[in-house]
C-alpha cells in the first residue's frame, strides 16, 4: 500500500466531548447556555421550499450588509466563513505563506499548530510569562504573521488594547490576526485599531455571545485589500460555504442588540458568582473575560475532580498538556447548572 506514503498527515484538533447522554450538565465547549434571540426563531420558521432548492448567495450580502452595519465598517471590509473556525483556516492559508514562523502563545487555542501543521506553515509557540500572561514584547520579532486569542483561551486572560497595539505597530510587514471569539464576555475589542493599521485582522463568531454555535457563523473585519485576498482564496476553494438559513439567522440576531446585550450580562454575573463561590472551596482561577472559568484546586489534582466529575455526568474540560494539566476550564452554565457543579464539586474537595 505504498500510495499512502503521499497522504498528508497532521495531528488533529481534538474538539470537546459531545455526550449524548440525557440529564447532563455540559459546561466543556464554552456553548452559550442560553437560547438565541427571538428573531432567529422567527427568520428560520420563514425559510421555505425556494430558498433550500437553491444555491445560497456566495457572497452572503445580507449578513455581510448587517455586520458591516452593526461595527460600522464597509461591507468590502467584512468576510464571514462557516465558524470562526473557517474564517481563521482561511486566514492562514490566505496570509501565511513566508518560510519565517509566525507565531502565537505556547498556551491557546489549540487548533493553531493543527492549521499551522495542515498547511505547512512553520510555526515558533511562545511561551507565557507568569500567571499564563502574554507578552506583547515577545512578539516584537521577526516572524511571518502573528495570531493571538484575545481573550486568550483557556486562560480567558485578555490583553489591553494598548497591549494588541504594540504587537501590531511593531510588525508592520506581518498580518496579525486578533482571535475575539470570547470578546463580548467583558474584554475590549480591537476593532478601534482597524483604520490605523491595514495589517490587522479582526475574528469574532455567533457561537458564544451570540448562542448560535449550531448555525455556523464567523467573521473578520480587516481593511480591503486582506478582506479581497480572502475572498480570491474562498472562491478558489469553495464559492457556497454559507447555508441560506445561518445567512437570515445571523442577520436576524444582529438585529436584536438588546437580547444579545442582556445574555452577556447574565453570563458575567453568573461567571463572578461562580468564581467566588469556588474560592470558598480553595479553588484558585485566572481573571477571565470569557465565558468560562480556568481553575485549579489547591489539594485534588484537576484530573482526579475532571474524572469524578464526568462519573456525576457533568462535563468540564480538562487538558493533559504541560503547564496547564492541573487546571480545569468550566464554561458558565445557568445559575441552576452553576450551583450543581458547586455542590458536586462540594463533596469530591470535601472527599480529601
Amino acid at each position: 500500500m505504498n500510495y499512502q506514503n503521499y497522504f498528508r498527515e497532521v495531528t488533529p484538533y481534538v474538539p470537546g466531548e459531545q455526550p449524548r447522554e440525557k440529564n447532563i450538565i455540559k459546561l466543556n465547549t464554552n456553548e452559550n447556555p442560553y437560547p438565541p434571540s427571538p428573531h432567529v426563531a422567527s427568520a428560520l420558521r420563514e425559510i421555505g421550499g425556494a430558498n433550500t432548492r437553491k444555491y445560497p448567495d456566495p457572497a452572503a450580502t445580507l449578513l455581510v450588509d448587517a455586520l458591516a452595519k452593526r461595527y460600522g465598517v464597509k461591507s468590502s471590509q467584512i468576510f464571514v466563513g462557516v465558524g470562526s473556525d473557517d474564517v481563521l483556516g482561511m486566514c492562514f492559508l490566505t496570509f501565511f505563506n513566508s518560510d519565517r514562523p509566525i507565531l502565537f502563545p505556547e498556551v491557546t487555542y489549540s487548533f493553531y499548530p493543527v492549521w499551522a501543521g495542515l498547511f505547512r506553515v512553520p510555526y515558533r509557540a511562545v511561551p507565557l510569562r507568569e500567571g499564563f500572561r502574554v507578552d506583547p514584547q515577545d512578539y516584537i520579532a521577526e516572524n511571518g504573521g502573528i495570531v493571538i486569542a484575545n481573550p486568550n483561551a483557556p486562560t480567558g486572560i485578555a490583553l489591553s488594547v494598548s497591549e494588541v497595539e504594540t504587537i501590531v505597530a511593531n510588525n508592520p510587514d506581518s498580518v496579525v490576526i486578533i482571535d475575539e471569539a470570547y470578546v463580548d464576555f467583558g474584554a475590549v475589542s480591537c476593532q478601534c485599531l482597524l483604520d490605523k493599521y491595514e495589517n490587522l485582522v479582526i475574528v469574532q463568531t455567533f457561537s458564544k455571545s451570540r448562542s448560535m454555535a449550531g448555525m455556523r457563523i464567523g467573521f473578520c473585519m480587516a481593511a480591503e485589500p486582506l478582506i479581497a485576498a480572502l475572498q480570491s482564496v474562498k472562491y478558489s476553494y469553495n464559492s457556497y460555504t454559507m447555508n441560506e438559513a445561518s445567512i437570515l439567522a445571523g442577520k436576524a440576531a444582529l438585529e436584536d442588540e438588546a437580547y444579545f446585550s442582556d445574555t452577556c450580562a447574565r453570563i458575567m454575573q453568573t461567571r463572578e458568582w461562580t468564581r467566588e463561590e469556588l474560592k470558598k472551596l480553595s479553588f484558585s482561577s485566572t481573571n477571565s473575560s470569557a465565558n468560562f472559568l480556568f481553575v485549579t484546586h489547591s489539594r485534588v489534582p484537576a484530573k482526579d475532580i475532571f474524572e469524578q466529575l464526568r462519573q456525576r455526568k457533568i462535563y468540564v474540560r480538562y487538558f493533559a498538556q504541560p503547564h496547564i494539566d492541573n487546571y480545569l476550564r468550566i464554561t458558565i452554565g445557568t445559575r441552576e447548572e452553576m450551583q450543581a457543579l458547586l455542590a458536586a464539586l462540594k463533596d469530591i474537595v470535601g472527599e480529601r
